[in-house]
């Protein structure tokens, strides 16, 4: 009698238990995180580190700026204008491109697109939060979650093959593409 009861009592428990923690995971009024990238070691990030560019020899040695005490170096890193260099444009090409800009603002500016638009996205990474396996497991849940957002990039560079506008940085057909 007394064992049935002590079983009983640790299935009360133990369904109480299950209750409040998935009661706990329903009522957050945190943010949602759908990325869960996390090194699992103490050491430094080997993705944040930035090699320095290669030593070049220049063709003339007269023509070097002065040296200038915690100023740039010709081998930092830029990854800014290497991926802008890499994507076919000018770094620095859009610096003063005032006639775009009053173009783009033709029909008014929105005052607080920042706020809104992060009003926005927190309500829709709440919608599609990440399910509870995957944030007990670290699944990541951005990819599921902006799939619906995401450009194919290789129908919509077909797209503008085929209306002949060309991408000089694009990779070039290969064959028995159209």
């Amino acid at each position: 009698m007394q064992a049935a009861r002590r079983v009983a009592r640790g299935a009360i428990l133990a369904g109480a238990a299950a209750l409040s923690m998935t009661l706990a995971g329903c009522g957050s009024d945190r943010e949602p995180k759908l990325m869960n990238l996390r090194s699992t070691t103490n050491g430094p990030d080997e993705f944040g580190i930035l090699p320095p560019k290669a030593l070049q020899m220049p063709d003339n040695l007269k023509a070097l700026p002065a040296p200038t005490p915690g100023g740039s170096n010709i081998t930092d890193p830029t990854p800014e204008a290497d991926a802008i260099t890499a994507l076919g444009g000018r770094p620095g090409a859009g610096s003063d491109d005032a006639a775009l800009v009053g173009y783009a603002a033709r029909n008014g500016v929105a005052q607080n697109i920042r706020g809104q638009l992060a009003a926005e996205d927190l309500d829709h990474r709440r919608r599609n939060d990440a399910r509870l396996l995957e944030r007990v497991f670290g699944v990541n849940a951005y990819y599921r979650a902006y799939k619906d957002m995401s450009l194919d990039q290789h129908s919509e560079l077909d797209y503008w093959r085929r209306r002949g506008v060309g991408n000089p940085s694009a990779p070039p057909r290969q064959d028995g593409e159209r």
